[in-house]
């Protein structure tokens, strides 16, 4: 299990973009499980009246990429490479995130070869789903 310190260590992601508050699970070149934790605080909250408050789809796919590097990191040829998100397929989104809710990141890869990988991941709050993508990141050397 990985703390907040420790996925800041290999994410370059920070506040108010870091979308993965704990790894529970990483078994590598096959799959990962992530938290998050939602919170009417989050950035993506301060605009919007109490009754409309939600965590964005778009930000949950993010988070799936953000659990995805957690299953190449072991895999990854040099220490400085990042893997940024490069295509979105076959997005669902099926329940809506609110504050309170604890997001359960799920992300298998179907396909990494080279610096390129194909991932599946859902999001679950509770047992019931709440979206599911397909999607690839690729690998680029340095920090940012």
């Amino acid at each position: 299990m990985l703390d907040n310190l420790q996925i800041k260590e290999f994410l370059p992601h920070r506040y108010p973009f870091l979308l993965v508050d704990r790894i529970l699970e990483i078994e590598t070149g096959h799959h990962a499980i992530g938290i998050k934790n939602i919170s009417g605080n989050d950035f993506y909250n301060n605009d919007t009246d109490a009754g409309s408050l939600v965590f964005p789809g778009a930000l949950q796919v993010e988070a799936m990429a953000q659990v995805a590097g957690f299953v190449v990191k072991d895999l990854l040829d040099e220490e400085c490479q990042n893997p940024l998100l490069a295509s979105i397929e076959r997005v669902r989104f099926r329940r809506q995130a609110r504050p309170g809710d604890q997001l359960r990141i799920e992300v298998v890869v179907k396909k990494f070869k080279g610096k390129i990988g194909k991932f599946e991941g859902k999001t679950f709050i509770g047992n019931e789903m709440a979206s599911e993508a397909t999607f690839s990141c690729f690998l680029v050397p340095g920090d940012f």
